[in-house]
């Protein structure tokens, strides 16, 4: 795949203390086996880790791209040009656009633990969608993919 001079590739990896709790997730499930016996509790220890971990690893791994005229964010697939012009968030505003500001109709990625964003407008008439919320850890780099797949 030949990617274009507007690429922008961003993994939303979970923070470490989240791995953290999937360890302690894994202790209390031997915790409650240990009546059971030795192999039942390193069982709840195996099995309660791997569980947890993969819940935390299938929340961490949205990625966020501009690649070859498109916005990727999850699951979503944007034309730039069904794109109006991004705007970015800061921790503040950011929480404003994922609460009180927020419209049911739009598409948001969100993280709790991202605490900037970027909302760019829909412009494609057709699209119900009045913007998207794309939680980031480097706004500025999101943005400037967005004008430069725009601009090409």
């Amino acid at each position: 795949m030949q990617l274009s001079t507007a690429h922008h590739d961003e993994r939303l990896t979970a923070p470490r203390s989240w791995w953290g709790i999937a360890v302690m997730t894994g202790l209390a499930g031997a915790l409650m086996l240990l009546p059971l016996g030795t192999l039942p509790l390193l069982a709840g220890l195996v099995g309660g880790t791997a569980l947890a971990g993969l819940v935390v690893s299938s929340y961490g791994s949205a990625r966020v791209r501009v690649v070859n005229g498109a916005l990727a964010a999850g699951e979503a697939r944007i034309p730039v040009s069904a794109l109006g012009e991004p705007e970015i968030l800061d921790a503040e505003e950011a929480r404003a656009w994922r609460t009180y500001k927020a419209d049911p109709r739009a598409f948001m990625l969100m993280r709790s633990y991202v605490a900037t964003a970027v909302r760019i407008e829909v412009t494609d008439p057709a699209d119900p969608t009045p913007y998207v919320y794309v939680s980031t850890r480097e706004p500025q780099a999101l943005v400037s993919a967005l004008r430069a797949a725009r601009a090409a």
